[in-house]
C-alpha cells in the first residue's frame, strides 16, 4: 500500500510532503507492490497514538479483569486513533489485581488497538495523596508482588507507579529499575526525596501536578525534581479539567516536547453519556467532561480520549501540532521502551498510522497497515 499526497510527520517533529509505504504490516522505505495506491488528499499523516495511562471506556474498565473488557476497550481506542495501549490498574485487592494481570497475559488481539503494556498504578502509593484510589488496599512496594504479577501478565508490565517516601520504595527502585520504567505517583515526596528517586533510577512522573505537593518557589517538590532530572518523562492530562491551559503552556516550556507525555487517564464513562459509573470499586459521577468521586467530589480520572486531549492542547492551549503529536506518540513509546515498535513513521516499525484532516478530525486509521472500521 502506498499513501500519496500526504504531509508526513517525521522523526524530527516536522511535516514534510511525501508518501508512505506499508507492506507486510510494516512501514517500508520502498515498495515492491504498487497495486494499491491511496490519495491522502493533503491530510496530515501521523503515527498511531500511544496511551500509557488510562483505565477504560465505553462502560468497560481494565480492572474488570476480563478479556472481553480488554477487547472492547481496544476496539474503541482504535476508532479514535489510539493504536497502542498500556491501560492502568487501580489500587484494588491482590486477588483482583492478579485476575487483571492474568486476563492481560491471556489476551489475544483479534482487532482494535494493540495491548503493548500495563501501567501498574496501584497499590504502591501514599494514602495521603490517594486521589480516586481506594486506601483500603494501599501497601508498601513489594518486589515479590511485582514479579508475581509480571509473570502472570506474560511480561506486559511496562510501568510501575510508586510513592518514594514510603517504606521499601528505594530497595524496590534499586532492584527493578533495569526491568521496568518507574514512575513517581500519588506522593507526598519533597524535592530531595523525589530527586534521590530519580537519581537511583525512577524515570517518569504520573499525571504531573495531580496527587502530589504543589510546585512552590521555596519547595519545588516532585515537579522541580523532575525538571532537574533530564532523563525523566512527565505525564499531562490535557482534558481542560485537570490542568489550567497556562500551566500546560508553562510545562511545555519547562520540560519541552522531548519530555512531556500526553495521557488521557480516561475511565469507563469515556464515550458514554453523563451518569453514575465506578472506578476502582468507587462510585463516580460524570457531568460533561468532568468525572468526580460521588462521595467527596475528588477528580476521578477523565472522560476524554487521548486524541481529544491532543486536539485540546492544540486548539485550546496554543501548543503547536508538531509538539502535541510528539507527546502523544514518540514520547510515550520511548518512556516505556517500545519505540523500536511504534511511535513514529519509520521503516521497520509497525504500520500504525492516522490520517487527519486539516481540522484535526480523523479521516482514516490504520493498524499494521489494515484500515480500522470507524
Amino acid at each position: 500500500m502506498i499513501i500519496k499526497n500526504v504531509n508526513v510527520y517525521t522523526e524530527d517533529k516536522k511535516f514534510e510532503k511525501g508518501e508512505i509505504i506499508i507492506e507486510d504490516g510494516k512501514f517500508q522505505s520502498t515498495s515492491s507492490d504498487s497495486s494499491q495506491i491511496i490519495d491522502g488528499e493533503d491530510c496530515y499523516a501521523i503515527p498511531g497514538l500511544v496511551d500509557i495511562h488510562f483505565h477504560g471506556c465505553m462502560g468497560y474498565d481494565f480492572c474488570d479483569g476480563t478479556e472481553e473488557a480488554i477487547k472492547e476497550i481496544a476496539k474503541y481506542e482504535a476508532s479514535v486513533g489510539v493504536t497502542s495501549i498500556a491501560p492502568a490498574t487501580m489500587t484494588i485487592s491482590v486477588d483482583e489485581l492478579a485476575k487483571v494481570m492474568e486476563a492481560a497475559g491471556n489476551y489475544k488481539r483479534e482487532y482494535g488497538s494493540k495491548l503493548i503494556g500495563i501501567n501498574m498504578e496501584g497499590p504502591f502509593i501514599n494514602s495521603e495523596k490517594k486521589g480516586a484510589q481506594d486506601a483500603t488496599y494501599i501497601r508498601n512496594c513489594s518486589i515479590e508482588m511485582y514479579r508475581d504479577f509480571q509473570k502472570l501478565s506474560g511480561g506486559l508490565i511496562k510501568l510501575v507507579d510508586i510513592a518514594p517516601e514510603t517504606n521499601d520504595a528505594f530497595p524496590f527502585i534499586d532492584e527493578v529499575k533495569d526491568e521496568v520504567a518507574i514512575s513517581i505517583a500519588h506522593t507526598c515526596a519533597d524535592y530531595d526525596t523525589a530527586k534521590l528517586a530519580f537519581d537511583r533510577g525512577a524515570n517518569h512522573v504520573t499525571h504531573l501536578y495531580n496527587a502530589m505537593p504543589a510546585f512552590s518557589h521555596r519547595d519545588p517538590g516532585v515537579v522541580g525534581a523532575a525538571f532537574d532530572s533530564k532523563h525523566t518523562y512527565v505525564e499531562l492530562i490535557c482534558d481542560n479539567v485537570h490542568i489550567h491551559p497556562a500551566v500546560v503552556r508553562a510545562t511545555f516550556n519547562m520540560f519541552t516536547d522531548d519530555r512531556v507525555v500526553l495521557i488521557s487517564d480516561s475511565m469507563r464513562a469515556t464515550g458514554l453519556a453523563d451518569g453514575q459509573y465506578t472506578l476502582g470499586g468507587q462510585d463516580v459521577t460524570v457531568r460533561g467532561n468532568r468525572a468526580t468521586l460521588t462521595v467527596n467530589n475528588a477528580l476521578a480520572g477523565s472522560v476524554t480520549n487521548l486524541m481529544d486531549c491532543m486536539r485540546t492542547v492544540v486548539t485550546k492551549m496554543d501548543i503547536p501540532l508538531e509538539s502535541a503529536v510528539a507527546c502523544a506518540t514518540m514520547n510515550p513509546a520511548k518512556s516505556i521502551g517500545i519505540y523500536d515498535k511504534c511511535g513514529s513513521i519509520t521503516p521497520g516499525k509497525d504500520g500504525d498510522l492516522i490520517l487527519l484532516n486539516k481540522d484535526l478530525s480523523i479521516k482514516a486509521v490504520y493498524i499494521n497497515g489494515e484500515k480500522v472500521e470507524m
